[in-house]
């Protein structure tokens, strides 16, 4: 996992061939004047999803306590605060039913290691071995979900 600002963003870059694509995206458009909805930024590789909603207490973000095998999140806060739970995959031990592989989704009962909170600006990188439990806020959320093929 990372935790990171969009001003250092570019030193990432380097962890997946597809990565500098998507910071571009982040960087080079009006996120705060975009539609939610999906946006194919490359066919089957990488696509953009906005959210723009009410955010979820714990106990409701913890019922999705999520992974993925195939695609990495980065998760960049557009408006909005959002808080976060994460823990290694490796540490889960109590999976919530099967992986779905139309979804690319695990879910797991376990209790997060740690909570954290993003603001404006900032975003989170999820790879398949991190467990997370997004959208944890008592306001609205406006952010942007890019979905990066393994």
């Amino acid at each position: 996992m990372v935790i990171e600002s969009i001003h250092n963003s570019k030193k990432y870059d380097c962890l997946h061939p597809l990565f500098a694509k998507a910071f571009e995206f982040i960087r080079g458009n009006d996120l705060q004047n975009m539609v939610p909805g999906d946006y194919i930024l490359e066919e089957a590789v990488l696509k953009a999803i906005i959210f723009e909603g009410p955010g979820k207490t714990k106990e409701a973000s913890l019922e999705k306590f999520e992974c993925h095998n195939r695609f990495i999140d980065i998760q960049y806060i557009i408006n909005g605060n959002e808080s976060m739970g994460w823990k290694p995959r490796h540490s889960c031990i109590l999976p919530k039913g099967e992986y779905s592989e139309e979804k690319d989704v695990l879910f797991f009962n376990d209790e997060p290691d740690m909570f954290f909170t993003l603001h404006p600006g900032q975003f989170a990188i999820f790879f398949p071995e991190d467990v997370h439990a997004p959208l944890i806020s008592e306001g609205d959320v406006k952010k942007l979900i890019i979905k990066v093929k393994v």
